[in-house]
């Protein structure tokens, strides 16, 4: 859908740049003390960038509003899994919710401890239960009465205990994007909340089950914290009920989904109003918190740097090409999202602008990294931004038309490191295998 701005993104961002994780010096936008143009001029394009320091600022944040009860935050591995950024987050205290025998391994090699890892999705096979409940995580998140069976075969076979928790679906509507809503009583994930009580009753008795926590994940990208609120007063009426029974769960797992301005103007979530609401939430619960923030951590702390190829004026409108497309960043092909995308050097307001959609060199129509916008203009060989771009990103990123995976850096005060070198289609080509009597043409 065409999206015409009140005022032109490239203004608003230089504005304020740190809703973005960014700052602007001498004209440029800059992860750090590190302006973007660097970036591109020693990793090429498109290259992904990570801001260490607002990585590690917003999860302290997080961990500051809740402080005065035993929390763990469990970093959503999901929105990018990037070795170094796990590993920066784990010397901050982190642990992981995975979902995925992958993620799990990814998360160990990090140093991430297998006491700070919940096991999450609705998914799991037997071979991904084995290595969690060998390595010792923290809990395996049960997401059905079926699980539940699955999980005590797994225990029983290995002749372990395995920590479980009930990941329940209290039927809340978070107003978020429809593909980003997990609590509603339609979705797939969590069990009823009907059946959540006997689901309890069944794996206390079991001797190969070992009881964490009940929790939920009502879904993503929100700011506002009533949702959250509902949820925990749903969860709270369960986990009291089954304490009445003798049954105790000495966690509430209130999962992720705190939400990131996407566009200038979009609202942003008050840390300490929810930081808040939480503890009153859940006064009185002798209770471990655990929650499982993904894109509030990493989303605004990355950027994607483009660079334009061309410009195309078509019958009814006008396109600005570059060389970062869907593979690269799915989310607006897929949710319609909204990125903003602007130029590195931010130009004079008085500037000539164009409304124009930018697109990558994919042969899709769907290859878009915006639609409609009011762009200043611009020329082959110039640096563009898509901003927010540092959840959901990197980690959905596919090489679609033969097209090499991105770079990734990550930025520490006047330092870039790079975490993830450019793939080549060498490197592509070389995972294939030729069957013999294919050998020769």
């Amino acid at each position: 859908m065409a999206t015409v701005d009140r005022l032109p993104d490239h203004l608003g961002v230089a504005a304020r740049p740190e809703r973005f994780g960014l700052h602007l010096r001498d004209g440029e936008l800059c992860l750090e003390d590190v302006p973007l143009s660097r970036i591109a001029a020693e990793h090429g394009t498109p290259t992904y960038a990570y801001a260490g320091a607002e990585i590690e600022a917003r999860f302290d944040a997080l961990v500051g509003a809740v402080r005065h009860r035993p929390t763990t935050f469990c970093y959503a591995v999901k929105a990018n899994g990037a070795l170094a950024l796990l590993r920066l987050l784990a010397r901050r205290g982190a642990g992981a919710d995975i979902v995925s025998g992958g993620e799990l391994l990814r998360a160990l090699r990090a140093g991430i401890p297998a006491d700070k890892i919940v096991f999450s999705g609705v998914g799991k096979t037997d071979a991904e239960l084995d290595a969690a409940i060998a390595a010792g995580v923290r809990s395996i998140n049960l997401e059905s009465v079926e699980e539940l069976d699955q999980v005590t075969a797994r225990a029983r076979s290995l002749g372990r205990v395995a920590t479980i928790s009930l990941r329940v679906n209290p039927d809340i509507d978070p107003k978020t994007h429809p593909y980003l809503a997990t609590g509603m009583r339609e979705a797939k994930f969590g069990i009823a909340m009907a059946d959540a009580a006997t689901v309890a009753r069944r794996a206390h008795a079991e001797p190969s089950l070992r009881l964490y926590a009940i929790g939920c994940h009502i879904g993503s990208q929100i700011t506002d914290v009533g949702p959250f609120v509902d949820s925990v007063a749903r969860l709270r009426a369960l986990w009291e009920a089954l304490a009445a029974e003798g049954i105790a769960f000495p966690g509430l797992d209130l999962g992720g989904g705190l939400g990131i301005p996407y566009r200038p103007d979009d609202p942003e979530l008050d840390v300490q109003a929810w930081g808040r609401a939480v503890d009153e939430a859940v006064v009185g619960l002798p209770v471990e918190l655990v929650f499982e923030p993904g894109r509030f951590l990493v989303g605004n702390s990355g950027v994607l740097v483009t660079r334009v190829l061309g410009r195309k004026r078509g019958q009814d409108k006008c396109f600005v090409i570059v060389d970062a497309a869907m593979n690269d960043l799915v989310r607006p092909a897929l949710y319609e999202a909204y990125h903003v995308v602007t130029p590195v050097r931010v130009p004079a307001p008085d500037a000539p602008t164009e409304v124009a959609d930018v697109v990558g060199p994919v042969c899709e129509s769907g290859d878009f990294l915006a639609l409609g916008r009011t762009l200043p203009v611009s020329h082959p060989g110039e640096l563009m931004a898509v901003l927010s771009a540092g959840a959901y990103g990197m980690s959905m990123a596919s090489t679609y038309n033969t097209r090499p995976l991105a770079a990734e850096v990550l930025v520490h005060g006047e330092h870039v490191d790079l975490i993830h070198p450019r793939q080549t289609v060498e490197e592509l080509l070389a995972a294939e295998r030729m069957p013999s009597w294919l050998a020769t043409v």
